[in-house]
Formats: structure tokens, C-alpha cells, sequence
């Protein structure tokens, strides 16, 4: 057995499983060290990846050379295309998930990783350096088993397990989650050398028995597939075959599939006696009797929390997921509650489909400890101590997506400083990835963070269709993404621009069985001839159906090889219809982008600048950006002050 690694990476949630498996791919002996290596990537919450932003974080993952993309393609029951509605700036990928399978397939994954070491154990104690000048660097760590080992960086990932209080009403349970202990000692160490630290809490429903549900009564919610009537009339709660027709899915890899069998969601609603048996019981919710302190999250509210924020609602949608391909376990997504079981159970019995639920778990809450991101540099080492790094719910985030993407990043330039190479630090306009951590670096947290496209100023380019135009060829040259991928994304891209090149040379002639077919297809007819873009620009029309048009166009689309041909004709499209909003949006992004690259000398007195505001240099000087583009986003740091120190800096 070894004792010395390259880098350690403390807990196997999707943090660390994505921290180890980067590190390792680029070079690094890495040792994973969890309480539980049957447990690696536990969904604690709910089955589910993706959604509104997360989607566009989980392709991103995928591009660089990540694993959750291709897990959760792997392990779907379900996948949808979220904000079809809406521009493509907004859409989002998010797929129901078999619990057990991902589990199985992130552990397979880590099996096979070379460089990479595992370990069942739990760390009780950093070993650090320090220094002379009162700086430290960490050097090893310490087990509950009394083993010690000796490491240049070190990533914690420790989700919500310090410290971790369980709350079901007024029982309380230490543990980071339901049947898992709470790890103690690393949070009073990091807080005796100066780390802040906070209390956050979150929370999950109850899950409850399929077989104990009555789905007639109501409304059933396929994913993107096509599935007929028939299945709908019929469905019994058992998994359906469906044939799977959207091509969408999180891997850029057309290797990769989604094999297992679809299955429905399910949705029904509270009513005005379930909301009658919360109120009346919540002096028994930790929540609202003082029990917990700690902040929960504003978009994931409970439903305690919404009873009393929305009194005016006499209902709230619930969501009946299932838990896997096979099992009879679902869990109902909108009910999360802290408050006693028997009140959990008596209002969700007074819901019609669900009147003789049988419970498999209550839901509860949890509070744990996390330290404030703006500790971290952008890398998301630690600016107290030297090597040490941390992703995930430590940072203050939610998500199974922002902590694998946090996971990724910290594994990348762990594993890159070891090497004496430049640490990765990604754009606001090159990823949600970006967004995420500078979000969190230069403004902090006061509430657990949930990425939403609305946080990116420059979500038309961070589309999720784009996410491997963006990132692949970063990850192919530092190591992570492999040759394969990397030359599908080449190959894909010249096809992307062929079309978008051909579409403006390719001519459509203005006669009657042209003028015919547009009007069927409920758009305009041509009085002149036109380039076959500009129909493509109409909202009625698209590549696909052009080939009807024109024998020139269905020949092109033809050699597109049909496992990608679909993913090109949407990449091209997008890039026509929106050609103007994107190149806006581009140069103003690299109009940004000059402030990124004006450093501040981390030798600046901000205090010495009467010029700059109180709050300014107050802020300022906590964060320590490292270049105006980041001062220039601290909360209460004023335009003002921005342009005194780029003054003071020019001078």
C-alpha cells in the first residue's frame, strides 16, 4: 500500500468523483478517500440531472472531458428538453435518472481510472506546514483509522457531511445524510487557523411506494421520446419500451447512448386540507420553532416554507418521479419538509392519487457546514492555506451540477500545479463553468447558489448546443478530453460550417412550385430569387424541411454522417437564425474581456485611495481581486470606483 500521493481528494460525491477521475486522467497519483465506496455519486436528493443552467453545465463538463455527461446518459429513465418554448439560449437539457445504475457506472469509472487510488475511510484532520511568515501549506491528511498520508494538494469535497444534523420534527439525528454519519474535526481545525465558516441547510421529500399510488388520477409527463396514446391510456406504473426518437442528450459522443427503458413522471397538486395539516403543525417544524438557524435555499423552498410565503395558493404542483428503471421507489418532487413524519404522511394522504401512501422514507431537513467561496482563488485552492482545495457544497452551492463542475475545475489545476503547469481558470463567456465560480469567488454567498441562465450575461453564447465548440479543444490540450472526442468535435464543426458556409451560396428560384410550397408551409412567397439562408431565417422554416426545396440541399444534408446529422443541422441552424444576437453578444464579451487582462498588483493599498468609496475600498480589500474585470463585479465596488483605479493603475 502507498502512503504518498500526487493529490488526495476528500469525499465521493460528484465533486470528488469528477475532482479524482481529472486529476488522475492528467497525470496525477490520486487517492479518493470516502466513507462509503458503494455510495460514490449518491443522488442524496433527487434522481435527476440537469435542468434550467445545470443542463448547460452538465455538456460543459462533457466537452472538457468529464464523466456526468456520459453517467447520465448512461443511467437515464428520462430525458427532456427544457424551454423548447423559449430562444436556445435557454435551453436546457435534464434527465430522470436510475439512482442505483449511476452509482454503478461512476464506480466502474473510478475502477478503471489509472493513476487513481481509492480508499474507505473518513479524514479527520489536514497535517500542515507552516511557515516562518505564518502561511501554511498542506502536506498530508489523517484518517479515522489513525492512517496518515502525505499529499501535495489536497481537494475537500465534503459535501453536506461536516458536521451534518439531520432533522425530522423534533427528532434530530447526526449525519450527512440518511444512514451516513456526519465527519467531525476538519471544520474546528480550518476555523483555528482563520477560515470563516457558516451553517447552511437543505433538505429532501419523502419516498414513498409507486405500487400505493394511484396514477389515474393524475397527470402523466413523458420525456422528449415519442410514446402513443395507448401506452398513455395504459400505463400501469411499470416501465415502458419507447422508441427513442429526440436525438438530444448530454455527451457530445454519438457512441454514448441512453439504453435503459423510459418511464413517466407523474403530476398532482396539494390541496386545501393538506395545506390545513402543515399549518396546524408548524410549531413542530424545525424550521419555524428555532431549531435551525442555518439558511436554506430560496429556489428549493420546503413546503412549510411555501404555505406560509404563498398563503394566497391553495395548491402546489407536486412531481411523482421515479427512482430507477426498475424499482417501485418514487420520489415527490415539491414536498421537501423538515417537519415530523406523521405530519408528513397525514398531508400527503389528503392528496387524492396519493390517499394510501405507503411511506418508504420520511423527507427531512439538514443543516452542515460550508465555508464562504470568497476564501478560494478562482482555481479554488484556498488562499490561507497553500495546496488545499475545495469544491462543492463546502463552497455554498446546491446541485449535483455545480458541485461536479466545481469537482472538475479543482482537479484540473490540482493536479496541474503538481506538474508545474498553469493552473485553468474558464471565462464568464466561455462557460456557465465560468459563472459558477466567479460568481462565487468575487461576490460570495449569503444563501445556498443555484446556477439559472439569468446569472450569464452572455448565455446566447453559452448555448448547450455549443458547449464543445467552447471547451473541447481546452480539454483536449491540457490532457482530459481524449483524441476521440476531440476529433469527433472537429469533424462535426467542419460540417457545422459547411452548412452555414453552403446555406448563403445555395439559390432558391421564385417559381410557382417554390411559391406553392412556401405557402404551405405557412410563410411567405418569393417574388425574386434568394440564397437558401434567407429561409432558413424564417421562423416557419427549417434545414430539415429545406431538403424538400431543394435536391442540391438534401444531397449536403445526406453526407452528414446520421449518428451526428442532427446535431449539426441544430448547431447550424441556430448559428443562422441568431447570427446578429450572437455577434452582439460577442463584442461584448470581448470588450470585457480587456479588463480581465488589466492585473491589479496584489502590493495595492485600497485604503490609501480616498478617492475610492468607503465601501469600495472595504470591499476591495476583503476580496483582492486579482484584475479589474473582477473588482469591477464585488457587489457595492461603484463604476466610480472602478475608473479610480484604473486611473491609479495607469499612473
Amino acid at each position: 500500500m502507498r502512503f504518498s500521493y500526487d493529490v488526495i481528494v476528500i469525499g465521493g460525491g460528484h465533486a470528488g468523483c469528477e475532482a479524482a477521475y481529472a486529476s488522475a486522467r492528467l497525470g496525477a497519483a490520486t487517492l479518493l478517500i470516502t466513507a462509503d465506496l458503494n455510495r460514490v455519486a449518491q443522488m442524496s436528493c433527487n434522481p435527476a440531472v440537469g435542468g434550467i443552467a445545470k443542463g448547460q453545465i452538465v455538456r460543459e463538463i462533457d466537452a472538457m472531458g468529464g464523466m456526468s455527461g456520459i453517467v447520465a446518459d448512461t443511467t437515464a429513465v428520462q430525458f427532456r428538453m427544457l424551454n423548447r418554448s423559449k430562444g436556445p439560449a435557454v435551453w436546457s437539457p435534464r434527465v430522470q435518472s436510475d439512482r442505483t445504475k449511476y452509482i454503478e457506472e461512476w464506480r466502474k469509472i473510478l475502477d478503471s481510472t489509472q493513476n487513481l487510488y481509492q480508499m474507505q475511510d473518513i479524514v479527520t484532520s489536514f497535517q500542515f506546514e507552516k511557515s516562518d511568515n505564518g502561511t501554511y501549506k498542506i502536506i498530508g491528511v489523517e484518517t479515522a483509522l489513525g492512517i496518515k498520508l502525505i499529499a501535495k494538494k489536497v481537494i475537500l469535497t465534503a459535501g453536506t457531511f461536516l458536521n451534518g444534523l439531520m432533522h425530522f420534527g423534533p427528532v434530530k439525528i447526526e449525519g450527512g445524510r440518511i444512514s451516513e454519519s456526519s465527519s467531525y474535526g476538519l471544520t474546528s481545525q480550518l476555523k483555528k487557523i482563520g477560515f470563516e465558516v457558516g451553517r447552511m441547510k437543505t433538505g429532501t421529500p419523502a419516498r414513498v411506494d409507486g405500487h400505493s399510488i394511484d396514477f389515474s388520477k393524475c397527470e402523466i409527463q413523458w420525456g422528449d421520446d415519442e410514446v402513443s396514446a395507448e401506452n398513455n391510456a395504459a400505463y400501469d406504473g411499470n416501465a415502458v419500451p419507447v422508441v427513442k426518437q429526440d436525438f438530444h442528450k448530454f455527451s457530445f459522443l454519438p457512441s454514448v447512448k441512453r439504453p435503459l427503458v423510459s418511464r413517466p413522471c407523474f403530476i398532482t397538486h396539494t390541496n386545501s386540507e393538506s395545506h390545513r395539516i402543515l399549518s396546524e403543525n408548524l410549531k413542530d417544524s424545525p424550521l419555524y420553532n428555532g431549531d435551525i438557524q442555518s439558511i436554506g435555499p430560496r429556489y428549493c423552498p420546503s413546503i412549510e416554507t411555501k404555505i406560509v410565503t404563498f398563503a394566497d395558493k391553495d395548491s402546489h404542483q407536486l412531481f411523482l418521479e421515479p427512482e430507477g428503471e426498475t424499482t417501485s421507489e418514487y420520489y415527490i418532487n415539491g414536498f421537501s419538509s423538515s417537519l415530523p413524519w406523521k405530519v408528513q404522511l397525514d398531508s400527503l394522504s389528503s392528496i387524492e392519487p396519493l390517499s394510501n401512501i405507503q411511506f418508504l422514507r420520511p423527507g427531512y431537513a439538514i443543516e452542515y457546514d460550508y465555508f464562504p467561496p470568497i476564501q478560494l482563488y478562482h482555481t479554488l485552492e484556498t488562499k490561507i492555506v497553500d495546496g488545499l482545495y475545495m469544491a462543492g457544497q463546502v463552497n455554498g452551492t446546491t446541485g449535483y451540477e455545480e458541485a461536479a463542475a466545481q469537482g472538475m475545475m479543482a482537479g484540473i489545476n490540482a493536479a496541474r500545479r503538481v506538474k508545474g503547469e498553469e493552473e485553468v481558470i474558464l471565462r464568464r463567456d466561455q462557460g456557465y463553468i465560468g459563472v459558477l465560480i466567479d460568481d462565487l469567488v468575487t461576490k460570495g454567498v449569503d444563501e445556498p447558489y443555484r446556477m439559472f441562465t439569468s446569472r450569464a450575461e452572455y448565455r446566447i453564447l453559452l448555448r448547450q448546443d455549443n458547449a464543445d465548440s467552447r471547451l473541447t479543444p481546452l480539454g483536449y490540450e491540457i490532457g482530459l478530453a481524449t483524441k476521440e472526442r476531440y476529433e469527433q468535435f472537429k469533424k462535426k464543426e467542419r460540417f457545422v460550417a459547411e452548412l452555414v458556409s453552403s446555406s448563403d451560396k445555395i439559390k432558391i428560384k421564385a417559381d410557382v412550385r417554390t411559391n406553392d410550397w412556401l405557402l404551405g408551409k405557412g410563410t411567405t412567397e418569393l417574388k425574386t430569387g434568394c440564397r437558401i439562408v434567407e429561409l432558413i431565417r424564417r421562423p416557419q422554416l427549417n434545414i430539415k424541411v429545406l431538403r424538400e426545396l431543394s435536391s442540391t440541399w438534401d444531397k449536403l444534408l445526406n453526407n452528414i454522417p446520421s449518428d451526428i446529422r442532427d446535431e449539426v443541422t441544430e448547431s447550424a441552424e441556430i448559428l443562422i437564425k441568431y447570427e446578429g444576437y450572437i455577434k452582439r453578444e460577442q463584442d461584448l464579451a470581448d470588450k470585457q474581456r480587456r479588463l480581465e487582462e488589466v492585473r491589479i498588483p496584489d502590493y495595492i493599498d485600497y485604503f490609501s485611495m480616498k478617492s475610492i468609496s468607503t465601501e469600495g475600498r472595504q470591499k476591495l480589500n476583503k476580496h483582492k481581486p486579482l484584475t479589474i474585470g473582477q473588482a469591477s463585479r464585488i457587489s457595492g465596488v461603484s463604476p466610480s470606483d472602478i475608473n479610480v483605479l484604473l486611473l491609479t493603475l495607469r499612473n
